[in-house]
């Protein structure tokens, strides 16, 4: 390490305010990790990570005090506390040593010196630590030589990539993901020992597994990762659906795409025009059913019949395996669902009736679907890959002509199901609804505007043959 970068400047208010507090209480205290490495690497910095030679929480708790946050989220079996800030988080570690034994998906932890810390810390460039104590403000310490691998763009561990890993097999996650989230290379070194030890991340909790999953989609480059990830045979675990797409086959003249690296390419072109992580996850995942799907008819090649449809019946039993939270779910098994309609809208004579269906059941995320869409052009060739760019914007033309006449991107139904039971007499119930299905397929084939009053007298139109139909079932 050159001594031009043997200390770093400390101008944060908040780091010299902690420092102060630490000279008053006795206690040496450091800026660790990913603020470090940010720093360095001249990126925006929110979350901030204090290891202190002592104990974190009542530290944590006294820095708190000391800014009026009342909140102080502790962990006390790590040693580890959470501060709120209007912007990022203060987190605060003793430092520590932890290991996983062979079955517990909970890590041991032990008090340590800042030496062994910051060698049991994932990786070199984030095992820097900088003093925020008055005597030795902005000191670096680099016992592994992080700032070197910072300067290379090279991931390494501290320690022997499998003691690393065996510690906390979270860490082979955790290089994928910043391959992709940095833009770094991962030495092979460390990559081989994944591929050794890649049946020790079934210890690690689904959640913490899946956080890392979700980190890697919002990087700017998720390939990096997901190929990583397939290469070491970490995807086979992780999500196996994703790796079964691998692979091309080929009858006489006729082959189809690798998915899985098409899929790659999508996850990639979606996160330049969106950081929405779910609709990076639906790219992931749009093709998921080919592999289910596969088949090869002759004269016309292998196809994919009904994958989009089966995809979508997929994402509930995968959102329960890894984990993921519920509300999203809804919103990735309708793009699913509907990511090949758009196309079959280019032609000359689609009726309004098609685009007013497209945009009833895509509703507000018609544009998200789009973008999808969009993303989902991977060929290499220049002229196709405009003929399909023109289609869509012609597609998106028909989607605005219909919706300057019909209002149908925000769906509200002009009768509610209150004013069709006073109209009808009847009270909730199968009936209801019916009702105001047929009132949403007048909307939608163009025989009634979509507004109240014609709503209504439609309404008033088809009761009785309707009741009567209930009535006699």
């Amino acid at each position: 390490m050159s001594e031009a970068r043997s200390h770093i400047p400390i101008t944060h208010p908040l780091l010299r305010r902690i420092g102060l507090l630490a000279d008053r209480a006795g206690i040496s205290v450091y800026v660790v990790g990913g603020y470090v490495r940010d720093l360095l690497l001249g990126t925006e910095v929110q979350d901030i990570d204090i290891l202190v030679m002592g104990d974190g929480i009542g530290f944590a708790r006294r820095v708190a005090a000391d800014l009026g946050i009342a909140s102080v989220v502790a962990y006390d079996r790590f040693g580890t506390a959470m501060v709120p800030l209007a912007e990022g988080k203060l987190e605060f570690v003793g430092a520590r040593k932890e290991r996983y034994d062979e079955a517990s998906r909970n890590p041991e932890v032990t008090p340590a010196t800042l030496e062994e810390d910051l060698s049991r810390r994932d990786f070199t460039v984030n095992a820097l630590a900088v003093s925020l104590n008055a005597g030795r403000l902005g000191e670096l310490q680099d016992p592994h030589g992080g700032l070197e691998d910072l300067e290379a763009r090279v991931l390494r561990t501290p320690l022997e990539p499998a003691q690393t890993f065996e510690d906390d097999p979270l860490r082979m996650m955790r290089a994928v993901r910043f391959a992709s989230q940095l833009g770094f290379s991962v030495q092979p070194g460390v990559l081989r020992a994944v591929e050794d030890m890649k049946e020790r991340i079934r210890i690690v909790s689904q959640e913490r597994v899946s956080e890392e999953l979700l980190k890697l989609l919002r990087s700017p480059k998720p390939s990096i990762g997901l190929q990583l990830m397939f290469q070491t045979g970490l995807l086979h675990l992780v999500f196996p659906e994703i790796a079964q797409m691998a692979g091309v086959d080929q009858r006489k003249d006729h082959h189809h795409k690798d998915v899985f690296r098409h899929t790659c390419t999508v996850v990639d072109n979606i996160a330049q025009t969106t950081d929405n992580v779910w609709l990076r996850f639906v790219a992931l995942v749009h093709d998921i059913a080919k592999p289910r799907t596969k088949a090869y008819q002759e004269g016309a090649g292998w196809t994919f019949h009904g994958h989009e449809e089966i995809g979508a019946r997929m994402m509930k039993k995968i959102f329960q395996r890894l984990r993921l939270p519920h509300g999203p779910l809804p919103y990735v098994e309708k793009l699913v669902r509907l990511h090949l309609r758009p196309m079959v809208l280019v032609d000359e004579i689609v009726t309004d009736s098609a685009v007013r269906r497209l945009m009833f059941e895509a509703g507000p995320d018609i544009d998200d679907l789009m973008k999808l869409c969009r993303a989902d052009i991977t060929s290499k060739n220049p002229a196709l890959v405009a003929r399909y760019l023109q289609n869509y914007d012609i597609v998106m033309e028909k989607i605005q002509e219909v919706e300057e006449k019909d209002r149908i991107r925000n769906w509200e139904p002009p009768v509610k199901g209150e004013e069709i039971m006073a109209a009808c007499g009847i009270p909730p119930g199968r009936t209801v609804g019916l009702l105001k299905r047929a009132i949403e397929e007048a909307i939608l084939d163009g025989r009634i505007p979509n507004e109240h009053d014609a709503a209504l007298a439609y309404l008033h139109s088809i009761k009785s043959e309707i009741l009567q139909k209930t009535h006699d079932l």
